[in-house]
């Protein structure tokens, strides 16, 4: 079972910068993948940005160009450096863990990501 831990949300200005965290533990080594998700009040919940072990990256093109996925294989972390944020960008973001590609089953708990004058 793995468990992940996110940290790294708040309350940020327009045009300004945060960074996400997560941390994964437990039985890690089924982890082929890991990444970012958000869900905004009333939209469904979308991917932002997806990195597999061997470093295989996706982004989703509304955050194409502002934020960057980072990974640590050894300490099974992923990070999210969100920059030049906006508006649109508030929402909670959760970490999320894949045991095959492009299949997320373990989620964290959410991180609420403000964007506000």
């Amino acid at each position: 079972q793995v468990h992940l831990v996110e940290s790294g949300g708040g309350l940020v200005q327009p045009g300004g910068s945060l960074r996400l965290s997560c941390a994964a533990s437990g039985s890690t080594g089924s982890i082929v993948s890991m990444g970012w998700y958000r869900q905004a009040p009333g939209k469904q919940r979308e991917v932002v940005a997806t990195k597999t072990n061997g470093g295989i990256t996706y982004y989703a093109d509304s955050v194409k160009g502002r934020f960057t996925i980072a990974r640590d294989n050894a300490k099974v972390t992923v990070d999210l450096q969100m920059n030049s944020l906006k508006p649109e960008d508030t929402a909670v973001y959760y970490c999320a863990a894949g045991s095959s590609p492009g299949s997320y089953d373990v989620w964290g708990q959410g991180t609420q990501v403000t964007v506000s004058s």
